[in-house]
Order: structure tokens, then C-alpha cells, then sequence
């Protein structure tokens, strides 16, 4: 009886004592939060389209979907052909798809239309534009867009990510004079990089479509590249 009763003011014992580590764990805890302040700092910069893309297609229509095939690769050879001469152009194919065209009642098929597209890019807006405008005589115009180019975007979010610090550094320290502290100490802080794109903007004068292949006037617009520093400090008090 002696044992068991030892026993069981033992067992007692431990459950109160495990029960007081865990109320102080819990309390360092909560005073590991105590005074933290989540802060975020967002800096951007407007940037100028450095890149210009163009989409330039083939589209025909035939009985025969064998003669209809060779006839678009054969406009697509050609125009890979005249693209490849000019110098700073990146040239590409691009998709290329076909479909059946029915009847009225849409139960016999009655021919074939194919599209083909040739995808051009460079840094040149003058070179590129030309270049399109001269295609425009044996394709059509599928698209024409800009983008900041990758090194150009990498080295702004470089210059934008030590401004972003800085900003965060600023908040954090007009924070803790706010709440009366001493100073901070930094808990965490991520840094992450957006862009924005507003539409495209062109200005072009005489019609592309024209014999003559006139160069139209290109305005390239801008994206902002942004870079935001999300994190959390904890105010020292005196």
C-alpha cells in the first residue's frame, strides 16, 4: 500500500511538473511575439520596352488539304528565307494548324483551311518594323507586342531590391519610434518582383498594307517593374 501510494504522488508530481513546462513554453511563446510589428515597403520603376515581337502569318484555303499544305510551307519558307537576311532579328515558325470546312448542313466536308505563322523579335523597333512591312506583301498581321527584355528587367529588380530594403529599414525605424522603442530587431523579410504591363501602345503612319511597304512610326510604351519587401520586426523597449 506504502508503494502505491508513493507511486502515486510520483506520478502527481510529474503531471504537475510537465503541466508548469508547458505553461512557460506557451508563455515564451507569446513573449517571442510580444512587440512585433508586420511591415511591407513597395518600390517600382517605370521601364521602357527595349524588345519588339511580330507575328506574321499564312492563311489559305483548298479542296486538296496535300496542295493546301504545300502551299503554306512553301510561303513560310519564303518568308523565313527574306526574314533570316536582315541582321538583329530573331526569326521562329510559330503554330501552325488546319481544320475542315463543312457544308450548309455541316455533314460533308468540302475543303480545308491551314494557317501557318513566322514569329519575329529584335531590339531594333526601325529594323523590325521595315522588315514586317516588306513581309506584309505575301503574309498578313497577326500581332505585334514589346517586352522588357530579361537581362534589362533582371538588372532593374537589382537596383529596385536594394531600394526596397532601404524603404523597409525606413518603416521599421518610423515604426519603432512610433511605439516608443529603443530600436528593432529583424524577425523575418521576404522580397518578391512583379511587372505590370499596360496595353501596348503603337502609332503608325500610311497603312501597312500598302505596295510600298511604308515604315510605320513605332512607340514601344513601358511595364513597371515592382519589387515588394514583406516582414515583420520586433520592437526593443526601453
Amino acid at each position: 500500500m506504502r508503494t502505491s501510494s508513493r507511486l502515486a504522488r510520483l506520478t502527481q508530481s510529474l503531471v504537475l511538473s510537465s503541466a508548469v513546462l508547458t505553461l512557460a513554453t506557451a508563455a515564451q511563446a507569446d513573449e517571442a511575439r510580444y512587440n512585433q510589428v508586420s511591415l511591407r515597403a513597395e518600390v517600382s520603376h517605370e521601364i521602357a520596352h527595349d524588345l519588339m515581337q511580330v507575328t506574321l502569318y499564312s492563311e489559305a484555303q483548298d479542296a486538296d488539304p496535300a496542295a493546301l499544305g504545300a502551299q503554306i510551307t512553301r510561303n513560310l519558307n519564303k518568308a523565313l528565307e527574306q526574314a533570316r537576311k536582315a541582321e538583329g532579328v530573331k526569326v521562329a515558325l510559330g503554330s501552325r494548324n488546319s481544320y475542315p470546312l463543312y457544308d450548309e448542313k455541316r455533314q460533308k466536308i468540302t475543303g480545308w483551311r491551314e494557317r501557318g505563322e513566322v514569329r519575329l523579335e529584335s531590339a531594333d523597333f526601325a529594323a523590325l518594323s521595315k522588315l514586317s512591312g516588306e513581309m506584309l506583301q505575301n503574309l498578313s498581321m497577326g500581332n505585334m507586342s514589346f517586352s522588357i527584355a530579361d537581362k534589362t528587367r533582371k538588372a532593374e529588380e537589382d537596383k529596385l531590391i536594394k531600394e526596397a530594403v532601404d524603404a523597409f529599414k525606413a518603416r521599421a525605424q518610423l515604426a519603432t519610434e512610433a511605439l516608443g522603442g529603443s530600436g528593432y530587431k529583424l524577425v523575418s523579410l521576404n522580397l518578391n518582383t512583379s511587372g505590370f504591363q499596360p496595353p501596348m501602345m503603337m502609332r503608325a503612319k500610311g497603312a501597312m498594307m500598302m505596295d510600298s511597304a511604308p515604315t510605320p512610326e513605332i512607340e514601344g510604351g513601358s511595364s513597371q517593374v515592382t519589387v515588394n519587401a514583406d516582414g515583420a520586426i520586433e520592437v526593443q523597449m526601453p
